[in-house]
C-alpha cells in the first residue's frame, strides 16, 4: 500500500510505517498544484498532512481511499469532496493537547510580565526595570475557557495550579450553569464554573481562552458583540483557529479597551513553513504572537505520528479507520430488511437483485453468522419500504432464505 507524507513527519513514524510493509514516499514540500500529481503518479492509497491543504482536486484520484490529518483540526482538507467520493477521513485528536495547553499558559505569563518587550529591550541595550516591574500576576485571577475538549481540560489544570479560579462555557454542559469539580472531564479534582453562555464567560473573565474546534457555528463566535463584554485591560488568547475570531472587532477592543492579546493563529497564514507574512494585529501594543506552534513540541509530534502510524495501519489490515471524521452517524435508512438464511452462496446476492429491481437503496448491512457456520441473519438497512410481491420473491426466490420481515427504523 502506497502512502504518501506530504508534510513534515516524524522519522519514527515513517519507519514504522516501512516496517509495516508500507511503500512510503515522503515528500514533505508538497503543495497544489503539485500535490495533485504526485497522488495520481504515485497512486498513493493513503495520503497524511499536518497544515497542507487538501483540495477537491487532490481527492478526485480513484486511488485515493483514507486522508489522515496528523493533529487535531481538520479544517485545511475539503471533507465534503472527500465523502462525496467514499474517502476516508481521519484526525488524531488530543495528541496535542498538552503541547497547546503549554502555550497557552506561556502566552499569558508572556503578557502579564512582558516577557517579550524585555527581552527586546536588553538586546537593544536598554535597562528598564520600573516599567517593567508593574505586572498583575495571575494568582487569584479568573480564567474563562471557552470550550472544553482535551486541550481546555489541560489548560485548565495548569491555570488551577497557578492558583486561578477556572470558569468555562461549553456545548458538552448543555448551557446548564453551576458549580462542578469535574474530576472525569479535567483528568483531576479541578473545580471549575460553568457558564450559560460566552457572553457572560467573557464578561466574568481576567483571561478569556479560546478552545474550540471551528465549525459553521463557531466561526466568528468571539464577535463585537461578545468582545464588547471582555473587561478592559483583560487578556484574550487564541491557541485554536484564527477564524474563530473576528479581527477587525478584535483590533478595536485592543485600541480602544487596553484589552492584551496573545495569538498562535492568524487569518491568511502563510502555506510554507516560512516566509513574507505581514498582520495588522501584530503591529499593535499588547499584541503577542507566536508562528503556529502550538502543537510542535517533540513530545507532541511523536504522539501525534504514533497516532496517525495507528490509523494507518488499523485501515491496512482490517479497513477499519479509528477517529474517522466523515462518516455518517445517521443514514436516510426507513426500514431494515430481516433475511434468516442458511449461509450459503448466492443467498445476498439474490436479497440485492430484488432490492435492485424495485429501486430501493442498501445503506448499511450486516450478516451474522451462528455457531457451525450453517445459518445467518442478515440485516440490512434500505431507504424505502417494499411492497408485498418484493417481500414474496425475496422469500420463494431462493431456496436457502428460511424467513423474511420487514420493520420500520425509528
Amino acid at each position: 500500500m502506497t502512502v504518501l507524507v506530504a508534510d513534515t513527519f516524524e522519522a519514527s513514524g515513517l519507519a514504522s510505517l516501512r516496517d509495516a510493509g508500507c511503500a512510503v514516499i515522503y515528500e514533505p514540500d508538497l503543495t497544489d498544484p503539485a500535490l495533485v500529481e504526485r497522488i495520481r503518479s504515485c497512486r498513493a492509497r493513503v495520503l497524511i498532512v499536518r497544515s497542507t491543504r487538501v483540495t477537491a482536486a487532490a481527492l478526485e484520484a480513484r486511488s485515493l481511499a483514507l486522508v489522515v490529518r496528523a493533529g487535531a483540526g481538520y479544517n485545511t482538507i475539503d471533507v465534503a469532496a472527500a465523502s462525496t467520493r467514499g474517502i476516508y477521513v481521519a484526525n488524531c485528536p488530543g495528541r496535542n493537547a498538552v503541547a497547546v495547553a503549554e502555550l497557552t499558559l506561556g502566552l499569558i505569563l508572556a503578557i502579564d510580565r512582558h516577557i517579550p518587550d524585555n527581552v527586546a529591550d536588553l538586546r537593544a541595550g536598554r535597562w528598564n526595570k520600573k516599567a517593567y516591574s508593574k505586572a498583575r500576576g495571575l494568582a487569584g485571577r479568573t480564567i474563562g475557557l471557552l470550550g472544553f475538549g482535551r486541550i481546555g481540560q489541560e489548560v485548565a489544570r495548569r491555570a488551577h495550579a497557578f492558583d486561578m479560579k477556572v470558569l468555562v462555557w461549553s456545548r458538552r454542559f448543555s448551557g446548564a450553569g453551576g458549580t462542578a469539580a469535574d474530576g472525569q472531564s479535567t483528568g483531576d479534582a479541578v473545580p471549575i464554573e460553568v457558564l450559560d453562555s460566552p457572553a457572560d464567560l467573557a464578561a466574568r473573565s481576567d483571561v478569556l481562552s479560546i478552545h474550540l474546534a471551528l465549525t459553521a457555528d463557531t466561526k466568528h463566535l468571539v464577535n463585537a458583540a461578545l468582545l464588547d463584554r471582555v473587561r478592559p485591560g483583560s487578556y484574550l488568547i487564541n491557541t485554536a483557529r484564527a477564524e474563530l475570531v473576528d479581527t477587525e472587532a478584535l483590533a478595536r477592543v485592543v485600541a480602544e479597551r487596553a484589552v492584551k492579546v496573545g495569538l498562535d493563529v492568524f487569518d491568511h497564514e502563510p502555506s510554507a513553513s516560512s516566509g513574507a507574512f505581514v498582520t495588522s494585529l501584530a503591529g499593535l501594543p499588547g499584541v503577542y504572537g507566536t508562528h503556529h506552534i502550538g502543537a510542535s513540541t517533540e513530545q507532541a509530534q511523536e504522539a501525534t505520528a504514533a497516532e496517525t502510524v495507528r490509523i494507518v495501519l488499523a485501515f491496512l489490515r482490517s479497513g477499519t479507520v479509528p477517529n474517522v471524521v466523515n462518516v455518517a452517524t445517521k443514514t436516510p435508512a426507513t426500514h431494515t430488511l430481516i433475511v434468516r438464511h442458511r449461509d450459503r452462496p448466492g443467498v445476498l446476492a439474490h436479497v440485492f437483485e430484488v432490492l435492485r429491481h424495485h429501486g430501493v437503496n442498501v445503506q448499511e448491512t450486516e450478516n451474522t453468522i451462528f455457531e457451525g457456520a450453517e445459518a445467518a441473519v442478515a440485516r440490512v438497512n434500505v431507504d424505502a419500504s417494499l411492497p408485498d410481491d418484493a417481500l414474496t420473491r425475496l422469500s420463494t426466490g431462493n431456496p436457502d432464505i428460511l424467513e423474511v420481515s420487514l420493520v420500520p427504523i425509528g
